[in-house]
Parts: C-alpha cells; structure tokens; sequence
C-alpha cells in the first residue's frame, strides 16, 4: 500500500465519524441537537433537517458565526473534529409561510438529542461513542415501585433493554432438588417483652396534659347481652320478611298484570278472527267464486226460510197464514233463481280460469334443480309449439278492436291449422271461412259471438290433442288397462252411472258404492240446504297435523267430510270437551294419546287455544279426572261401533276383550235407567 493510498483510507475513515451538530433555531431560539456524519454535505445536512420540520429544503438556510454555508461544503471542510460538538445557526427564507418550529414539545428542550459516553473495551482501552437518544411518543408501561416511609419519595420501577450482568461462576452449585423440595414447619415461639412506665416523683415530672379521665359505665350481664342481640335478630328478621312479601306482592301484580294483558291478547285476537271470519263469510255470499260458497247461499236461504215459517206459523192464522206462505214460497223461488243465475257465472268464470290455467302449464318450460341450489329452466320444441298456441287461444279469445286485426288474427289461426289434414281441422277452416264472409258483408259483432265461441271451442279441443300438441300428453289423463279400469269404476245409486271412484263419494261405514258428487251437491241444492265447509276444514288441519307428525298416518286420509261431520255433531255433539264451546270454526281434532296416532278411537274434540295445554300432557290418566277419562272413553266406543261397518277401517280397529266393551256399556245402561225411573217418577 503507497502513502497516498493511507492517506486516501484515513481521510475516508476520518470522513465516517459522527459530531454533534446543535442547530438553533431563528428567531424562535430552539435547539435541536443531531449527530451528523462530517463527511457528507450542508446539502444532506439540511434535507435530514427539513424532513424534521416539515418544511421544504430550500427555504433553509445555515449559517457559522454569522457567515452562510454553501451547500458543497462538508463539516470536515469547516475544521469539525471527529466525536465532536460545533454550533450552527439555521433562519429560514420565507418565516412567513414556512416559519421554523420544532416539532417535539418543549418540555423535552432540557436533555440533549445526542451524547457521548465512555465505554471499556475488551482490551481495557477507553473508547468515545456518541448515542442518539429516541423520544418514544407512546406511554410508558407503569410497573409499580415502591414509597419511603419516613420521607414520603416515591420511587418507580423502571425497564431497560440492556441485559443484566452476569454473575461469575462460582463452581458451587446453588440449585438442587433437595433444596427446592424441603418442607417448612410452623412452630410458635412466646418471646418475653419488657415494658416500663415512667410517673412523677422527685427529680422527675411527667406532665398529664394528654391524660383521659375514663369513667366506668353500667354493667351489661351476659342475659342482657344477649336479649340484646335477639332483639336486634327479631329486627332485622321483620325487615327482611317485609322486603321478601314486598317481592311476593310486586311478583304477584305482575303475574296479574301478565295474565290480563294475556287475557286482554286473547279476548282481542278473537274478535280480529271473528271479524276476519264474518269479513270473509260476507264476502263468500255476496261474491261467491267456489261450489262451497255457493252451499253457503243455499244454507243461508234454508235459515231464512225456516226462520219465516216459524214466525208465520206464530203469528197468523187461516187463510192469512196460507197467503203468507205463498209469497214466502214465492221469495225462496226468486232467491233460488237469483244463486243459480250466480252459479252459472260462477261456471264461466271458474271455466276461463281453468283453461288458462291449463294452458299455462302446458306452455311452462323444464325445470330443475342444479348442485348449486339454483333453479334452472329449459324450453324444448315441444314448449315452443304449446306457447305459439296459448298465445294464439289467447288472441283469438280477447275482443279484436279493428276488422283488420280480427282478419290477421283468423287467417294465422288457418295456416296453423293446416298443417294437419282431418276433420277437426276441416270444421275450423270451414267455421274460419264463414266468419271472414260474414265480416266481409258488415255484419255486427253482436251476431257473431256465437260463431266466435265455436271457433274457440274447436280451436281448444284442437290444443288438446297430443298429436297436434306433445306437451299435452304429460297433462291429459288417458284410460288405464281394461283390467285395471274395472277396479276404479263405481256405480252412482243415485243417478245410476258408472264414474271414476274419484268421483264417487264413500263414507267411512259403507260398505256398497255410494253417491257420486254431482248427485250428492244437487240433492244439496234441492233438498238439504247445508254447508259443510267448517268440517272440511276441520278434516283438512286434521290432515296437516298429523302429516308433520307422521307422514306415513293414513286414517285422516281414509275419513270423507260426512265422515267428519257424523264425529263432530253425533259423537262429540259440536262442543269442545273441556269448555264446552261451540263454534265450529275454533273446533279441532287432536290426537288423546299423544304417543299413539290419531284414529276416531284416539282423539278428543278442542278449541283451538286447548290444544297446545293437551299436547304437553304426558299422562292422561293422571292430569285428567276419572269420570272426565271414563266420558272421553264412552265417545271412543261411539266412533268404534259407526266405523266398524266399514272393512277397511275395521283393519285399524284396536281389539277389546268383550268384558271392557260391557263394562263401558255399564254406565250408560245406569245412566238410561236413572233417567226412565226419573221420568216414572215425575209422571202422575
């Protein structure tokens, strides 16, 4: 290595060295103390200080005993030594808009940004190393520490980064198991305790300023002592009682209060379902839309009149009464007039709305089901051809606002048609043909309604048939093998057809065909007079209930509505078995055993608020009284003997020995001869 080469190195190593550079601030006069490095540049040296500030560099401005730096100028080239302090001035350019602050508080001024310490190296020799001293922001964690009793000063714990010196070894080991292991004993130990006092005497004077004068009071005896304590026991006792009836009173006003507003709940919630009901039952006869509402005009007309008889009969007598009687016969003509001209309308509406329906579904494309959970739909050749002609039933059906259009319309219908050659076709062009004459010759709408339905009606059967529409042989019911037919046909002994037995209505007791529906709701129209829609929907909760319960329960789905009906007003006689309430919108059959399915031998007839106290009974026999079971068991035995006629229910029959059948017969038995000695008696 050459000496310019040593040089070159020294100056380099020399150029490395750190000073500390106190900067004061002008005019504020702050201080701010960094370590520098004396080789770089009044350049850096001012960026490290206006990333301090905040400010922008060229606004700084440093200065040495009065004279401006230049920014090419190094601390080494100012005669600053290494590990030394030197003192610079910095005053900004702009004071207005960039004023020099610093930005650390002032109460941190006091002790210096860098310092330098001594440290001993390994070889012994004392070495200078400037430190920087970082001001956390944050709150130092409090340890704890300790106070000094007699001075009060308070000393804190503090924590440090450096590591603890190691202590030298000493070769003696002073952790054993022995030693961590040994056990304590605890051992009492009287030690003696001198004590003096001091009193006046001669050559010594005690003053007595501080002395008290302590008076003995009464003697309290141990009974006194303790009646006492009884007293102040009695006391607390009483306070205690009261706050605890206090509680008792407050839990009962509440359980009060809940029970009325309940009740309140309850009473309220009644009359909304009775006005909803009363609502929805005026709405069934002033605008009926289904078969039942209609059974409910024909059971509101039988009240009526039932209701005039009565009055008439009262009231009038001779030939009065026969002329009465005339216009009443004469009112129930008007009125069944007027429900069959509803009826008709009924029909037709009921009739549109099917086939839209039907046409709808026909017209509806594949869905299914993805992985994923999203529904997924898909239209084939076959949806196409089903929709092209709904829309096209659809325009041929609405009333066309121009002779232009009602043409278009009928010439689209012929070519649609024309595609299949046969007479169903030939009568649609034929019928096509004459309306396109007749419009040609001016002749009114009102006249050709009836041509127009016929088209309609053609046009549908058309739509209907699966050779001219696929789609509808998924919809259409086709006749089963001859074989398999002869056991779903029954004969109606009413009307003396052969129906479907879906069509024919059976009670759960008969054991030949019954009457079919059409027969069943015309001998209803002409004769009986009743509604039967409160048991129907006795029948269809029933069959809901049970189907959450069990979905294999196929006795509620073996009962028909008079099946329904027979239980409730002959068995059960239309009141609730424990309130003995009557309204049958509220009634419901639930099961009496809640282990055991629901069968006509297994049920018991409640309000709708009755059932849910029921259902949580687990014994019967236990939560019920012996006369109210022995009553409920009598019933059971009514709805075994009515379907047990009936072969199909018989299957589900529970068998009883003959002993328990008599012995429920028993009370019954006494019960008629009570009341026949009750009438003999009462007789002259």
């Amino acid at each position: 290595m050459t000496a310019e080469e040593a040089e070159t190195q020294t100056s380099d190593n020399v150029g490395n060295s750190t000073a500390t550079v106190k900067v004061l601030l002008v005019p504020e006069g702050h201080v701010m103390t960094v370590a520098f490095v004396i080789g770089l540049s009044i350049q850096e040296l001012k960026g490290q200080l206006a990333s301090e500030l905040r400010v922008p560099v060229e606004v700084l401005q440093l200065s040495l005993d009065g004279r401006v730096l230049e920014e090419k100028q190094s601390l080494m080239e100012l005669g600053v030594q290494p590990h030394s302090a030197t003192r610079l001035e910095m005053s900004s350019t702009d004071p207005t808009a960039h004023p020099l602050r610093p930005l650390r508080p002032p109460d941190h001024d006091n002790m210096p940004d860098v310092i330098t310490v001594r440290v001993q190296t390994d070889d012994g020799a004392l070495q200078e190393v400037v430190l920087e001293i970082e001001r956390s922001r944050q709150q130092k964690t409090f340890l704890g520490g300790y106070r000094h009793r007699l001075t009060g000063q308070e000393y804190h714990h503090a924590a440090v980064q450096t590591l603890p010196k190691r202590r030298p070894d000493r070769g003696i080991v002073v952790y054993n198991r022995d030693t961590q292991t040994q056990t304590g004993k605890s051992h009492g130990q009287q030690t003696s305790v001198n004590v003096s006092t001091q009193t006046t005497r001669i050559g010594c004077y005690v003053s007595c300023m501080n002395d008290k004068l302590v008076t003995p009071g009464n003697y309290v005896t141990a009974y006194e002592y303790h009646q006492r304590r009884l007293k102040a026991v009695i006391c607390l006792q009483s306070y205690a009682r009261r706050w605890l009836a206090q509680k008792v009173v407050e839990q009962l006003k509440m359980d009060r209060d809940r029970r009325l507003a309940w009740h309140e709940l309850r009473e309220k919630r009644r009359r909304l379902e009775r006005e909803e009901q009363l609502r929805e039952l005026h709405q069934r006869w002033m605008r009926p839309q289904k078969k039942e509402d209609l059974d409910l005009l024909y059971q509101a007309l039988e009240d009526w009149k039932c209701e005039q008889e009565d009055m008439i009969n009262e009231t009038m007598h001779g030939s009065e009464r026969k002329a009465a009687l005339c216009w009443l016969l004469e009112q129930e003509a008007e009125l069944i007039a007027s429900i069959g001209r509803q009826k008709i309308a009924v029909q037709n509406d009921n009739y549109d709305r099917a086939i839209r329906n039907f046409l709808d579904k026909s017209a509806a494309p594949h869905q299914w089901r993805a992985a994923d959970g999203q529904m997924i739909q898909m239209d084939n050749q076959h949806t196409i051809r089903a929709r092209e002609l709904r829309d096209l039933y659809n325009d041929i059906n609405l009333p066309a606002e121009s002779e232009e259009q009602r043409h278009h319309i009928l010439m689209t219908l012929k070519h649609t048609v024309k595609e299949h050659e046969c007479q169903l076709t030939r009568d649609i062009w034929q019928l096509i043909d004459r309306e396109v004459d007749l419009m040609s010759k001016r002749v009114k709408s009102a006249k050709l309604e009836g041509l127009r339905k016929r088209i309609c009606t053609l046009f549908l059967q058309f739509i209907k048939k699966p050779a001219f529409n696929p789609e509808m042989a998924k919809l259409l019911k086709f006749p089963q093998k001859a074989c398999q037919e002869k056991t779903h046909i029954l004969r109606c002994i009413s009307c003396h057809r052969y129906k479907g037995c879906a069509q024919v209505i059976l009670a759960a007791n008969a054991r030949l065909s019954g009457r079919c529906q059409a027969c069943v709701r015309l001998d209803n129209m002409a004769r009986l007079h009743s509604d039967l829609s409160c048991y129907r929907n006795i029948l269809s909760r029933l069959r809901d209930d049970e189907q959450q319960l069990n979905e294999s329960a196929k006795i509620p789905f073996l009962l028909q509505v008079e099946d329904v009906q027979h239980m409730v007003e002959k068995v059960w006689t239309s009141c609730s078995a424990l309130n003995a309430s009557s309204e049958l919108h509220d009634l419901v059959f639930v099961r009496w055993e809640r282990e055991k399915d629901w069968s006509p031998w297994n049920c018991i007839l409640l309000a709708t608020e009755e059932t849910s106290a029921h259902l949580e009974v687990q014994d019967v026999q236990g939560a019920y009284a012996a006369t109210f079971i022995h009553g409920i068991k009598y019933k059971h035995m009514l709805a075994q003997r009515y379907f047990r006629q009936n072969p199909v229910m018989s299957e589900y029959l529970d068998v009883q020995p003959a002993e328990t059948q008599t012995n429920q017969l028993h009370p019954k038995l006494i019960m008629t001869a009570e009341q026949t000695s009750d009438s003999s008696a009462s007789s002259p």
